[in-house]
């Protein structure tokens, strides 16, 4: 088990290294300067090139990226164009905020996915499995920020029943998650982002505990008197490794893709942040959010992966 686990740890280091080399070079492919977005139209070529040096978007790019390297790994993402202050605590207040959405998301998704999977699963072939089918493949079609616009209309506008965007009634920092006027915002946005998850994990869970409730132990289990629960319990023991890596998938997409969602609700994460940054073209707060989510997905597939040691016994011999 230790083998396998020093095995992923050490497979994640060069997908690290990698990851922060995309997220360097990738910024600089969108045209625009992000001087110009700091200087009036009728600055002077001296103070344009003084900014720039500043910056050190004078430099040559392979310098820009080891000096922008090694000032991260010890978590000196340097310091916004736009508001001046470090980036890192910006993105690691808005990660936090991110964080709690698509936790709340993937918690709401996986409940119930589990249960509508395991049911279309067991009764597989029957109008339960039909009607669950066709709602994963509802939940995977419609897109987030479509639904997230027609709730906003619904429950926001027409009824008035919860707020349409923020977080909370005096912003993130006073947040509380048991004030009833501070969980209200959280909602819409949660109900929005776990849609899409909510399709892909029951129709894998669906898959999986259908195949292992075919396999020839489950008939034995039944031969010997279990009841139905236990080998449905059984059979949910050996179908959660796919299940776990398909949830750690959704929750590292619900990370990295929250933009458009963010967006809409006005929720201060770090989509939200990121589209400022792409508006203003601020490339430290844009390669350091970039950074960020990136090895956020790094770090929750090897979670994942270690994770799935726990459960199955066959990936500790491996």
């Amino acid at each position: 088990m230790w083998h396998y686990i020093a095995r992923r740890i050490v497979y994640a280091i060069p997908i690290a290294i990698g990851v922060t080399v995309f997220c360097f070079a990738l910024v600089f492919l969108a045209p625009g300067n992000p001087v110009q977005m700091l200087l009036p139209a009728d600055a002077s070529q001296e103070v344009v090139d003084l900014i720039m040096k500043t910056y050190g978007f004078d430099r040559p790019l392979p310098v820009q990226y080891w000096t922008w390297l090694t000032r991260a790994v010890v978590g000196d993402l340097g310091v916004s164009i736009q508001s001046n202050r470090p980036v890192i605590d910006e993105v690691l207040r808005a990660l936090g905020n991110t964080v709690f959405l698509s936790f709340g998301a993937v918690a709401l998704a996986f409940t119930i996915a589990f249960v509508l999977g395991t049911l279309a699963a067991y009764y597989r072939g029957s109008a339960v499995d039909r009607g669950v089918t066709a709602l994963s493949i509802v939940g995977v079609s419609i897109p987030n920020y479509w639904l997230g616009i027609v709730l906003v209309i619904i429950f926001a506008v027409e009824l008035n029943w919860l707020p349409a965007t923020g977080m909370g009634p005096r912003g993130s920092e006073t947040f509380d998650l048991f004030a009833w006027s501070h969980f209200k915002h959280v909602i819409l946005p949660i109900i929005t982002l776990c849609m899409v998850p909510v399709g892909m994990i029951t129709r894998t869970t669906r898959s999986a505990v259908s195949e292992v409730l075919g396999n020839d132990f489950v008939n034995t289990l039944r031969a010997k008197g279990l009841g139905e629960l236990a080998v449905i319990r059984h059979a949910l023991k050996n179908a959660m490794p796919q299940i776990l890596a398909v949830m750690g998938l959704q929750f590292g997409y619900l990370m990295g893709g929250s933009i458009l969602v963010e967006t809409i609700f006005n929720w201060p994460g770090t989509g939200f942040l990121l589209n400022k940054a792409i508006l203003t073209r601020d490339i430290p707060v844009l390669q350091g959010t970039i950074l960020i989510l990136a090895l956020v997905f790094v770090f929750t597939n090897l979670v994942v992966d270690l994770f799935q040691t726990a459960v199955d016994p066959r990936i500790k011999r491996s």
